[in-house]
């Protein structure tokens, strides 16, 4: 571990960091400093890079309140990232400098959001042995709804039926390049009159970031002639598709969202792992929206756990005493 050392990120490490997130083995595109980057006005940046001497063996995608450092909560998941054949000892070590760094810069707490299992290339379950290591304290689980598709996936009776209903009329898929029209009427629409909140990413930003990932970002419209019944706006990964944002026209029922997210799921992403719907969580996790939550089921998609820990970073001798 004495080779090892920790540097705060600036702009000077942008190219490494993002050639570093390009080749780790558990990492996305939501890592790349031009995706983290965008909100810079709303978090303070306290990521970090640890080197084996002169070499970048991990990073970790963080922001600073208080006294307290965090998974970076502009992302939907965090923790620790490894380079593709990163050993359980480089983890080891990485977490352990950084640990004894937040706390030698008095920082009491890391609280880590964890990259779900599906999104890693490799297995990486290093941190899991560490958080029972340093007995940290899991704080929060989020329910999210995942199809495995190289499994049969059972849609229920309803869907059944909506799909019969969308087939009965002439709807079309277009992927479109500009989120302008779904975004201004049906999605803001539709979250402002049932939840009272608005997407977490503005019209400008997202459209920003889709120039910026065009192979990552995509948006998927649903049409009955000229009229837009749905979309959905996808984010794609090496081996999973996300849904991030999906909005139906309430008044029109005919299938519209059935028939894109069953062509979505059989057709245009049938070759991927996983088909991630996304979390059903209110009230910062401690509720569960079970009408989305019997939706997302309801296409066949079954449980998948993101886990949040909370570490004391002056609990970082004990990492010493791990190997023998």
């Amino acid at each position: 571990m004495e080779n090892y050392n920790v540097i705060k990120y600036s702009s000077s490490n942008y190219d490494e960091w993002n050639k570093f997130v390009a080749e780790s083995k558990n990492a996305t595109f939501l890592f790349n400093r031009d995706f983290i980057d965008y909100h810079n006005n709303r978090f303070k940046d306290f990521s970090l890079l640890v080197y084996n001497k002169d070499k970048l063996v991990s990073i970790l995608p963080a922001n600073i309140i208080d006294n307290n450092i965090y998974s970076h909560q502009g992302l939907s998941y965090g923790g620790l990232i490894l380079s593709f054949n990163s050993t359980f000892q480089c983890a080891l070590a990485s977490f352990y400098v950084i640990l004894k760094f937040l706390f030698e810069q008095k920082i009491n707490i890391l609280f880590l959001k964890q990259l779900p299992k599906i999104y890693h290339l490799r297995p990486s379950d290093e941190l899991d042995y560490l958080f029972f290591t340093l007995k940290g304290e899991s704080y929060r689980k989020d329910v999210s709804m995942v199809i495995p598709l190289n499994t049969v996936f059972k849609l229920s009776t309803l869907r059944k039926r909506q799909l019969k209903k969308a087939h009965s009329n002439d709807l079309f898929i277009k992927l479109e390049t500009d989120l302008t029209t779904f975004w201004n009427n049906i999605l803001t629409p539709n979250l402002k009159k049932k939840y009272k909140t608005k997407p977490t990413h503005s019209l400008s930003e997202i459209n920003m970031l889709r120039e910026k990932f065009p192979n990552n970002i995509l948006q998927y419209n649903v049409y009955y002639g000229d009229e837009l019944l749905a979309g959905c706006t996808v984010f794609e990964t090496d081996n999973v598709i996300h849904l991030q944002y999906i909005a139906t026209k309430k008044e029109k029922n005919i299938g519209a969202l059935d028939y894109l997210i069953y062509q979505l799921l059989t057709i245009t992403y049938k070759d991927k792992d996983y088909f991630d719907f996304g979390t059903s969580m209110e009230n910062e996790g401690k509720k569960i929206n079970e009408g989305l939550l019997n939706w997302k089921q309801s296409f066949g998609a079954s449980t998948l756990i993101h886990d949040f820990y909370k570490i004391d970073t002056n609990k970082f001798p004990f990492l010493k005493k791990i190997m023998i």
